[in-house]
């Protein structure tokens, strides 16, 4: 398939996927709940970092985090509201409640001192970086290891920043920061929507390759800068669109 027809392809694909029905059974309905700015992104970065799995599961367990903050994470996060949690409570497969709290300690530290995360992000500049998403990873740890006392947690955050596609950093940067306004939410602008990443999972690694798109058989990093190198071709502007087209291709039969 030449890059004309590939590109037609998608543009099809976003079209049918891209639209207000896909709202209800993903996650990224959690943080559309909210409208403070702190909430929406708390909600966002907590919801992706569950999302592997079944989409169901990750739904169900995404709506009873939100529970156990009261519906107001952003209150629960400042009013430490997580050192009342039991450490060995599970919260999704192999997240318990001891990552939650190491998050939710870094979080109350970048709000007391930067007010929002897209406040934080314009602060290290990753939106200035060539690789926003690991930018913001980068200065994450930073912040999180300090608040818990030196220690790592890549139930949170991926460690290994060189190799990771970070998928679900990828996915809750591309909720906040794009602002078409139809399932993305465009609350940021510390990053601009030419510089997002897809997040590149097993499902869009295989339709990728399928389509041409990528030649590697590893879902990391690399072959995510791969796939986007074709993508901003497609659209310079808002290369992430195409993130709707490669999760619908092969979702109930639907095929290249």
């Amino acid at each position: 398939m030449n890059e004309r027809d590939l590109k037609e392809l998608l543009d099809r694909e976003v079209a049918v996927i891209n639209t207000p029905d896909f709202i209800d059974d993903d996650p990224v309905q959690f943080p559309r709940r909210f409208t403070d700015l702190r909430d929406i992104e708390i909600t966002a970065l907590l919801s992706a970092i569950i999302a592997w799995g079944r989409r169901t599961m990750i739904c169900r367990d995404a709506e009873r985090m939100l529970a156990l903050m009261d519906y107001q994470p952003y209150r629960y996060t400042m009013d430490r509201g997580y050192e009342d949690l039991d450490p060995k409570m599970n919260i999704h497969r192999t997240m318990f409640a001891s990552d939650l709290q190491y998050f939710l300690k870094g979080m109350r530290r970048i709000f007391s001192e930067f007010g929002s995360l897209d406040a934080f992000s314009a602060g290290v500049k990753a939106g200035e970086n060539e690789a926003p998403s690991w930018k913001l990873v980068e200065e994450l740890q930073k912040i999180m290891c300090d608040e818990n006392n030196g220690l790592t947690c890549s139930q949170c955050l991926p460690t290994n920043l060189r190799t990771t596609a970070l998928k679900r950093i990828n996915m809750a940067l591309r909720w906040l920061v794009r602002d078409d306004g139809i399932v993305d939410m465009g609350v940021w602008k510390s990053i601009p929507k030419s510089k997002l990443f897809v997040p590149l999972d097993v499902h869009v690694g295989n339709t990728a390759r399928d389509l041409g798109l990528l030649t590697r058989k590893a879902n990391d990093r690399k072959s995510v800068e791969e796939i986007m190198e074709t993508l901003r071709r497609f659209r310079p502007d808002d290369p992430c669109i195409y993130d709707f087209a490669l999760f619908g291709i092969g979702v109930n039969d639907r095929t290249p």
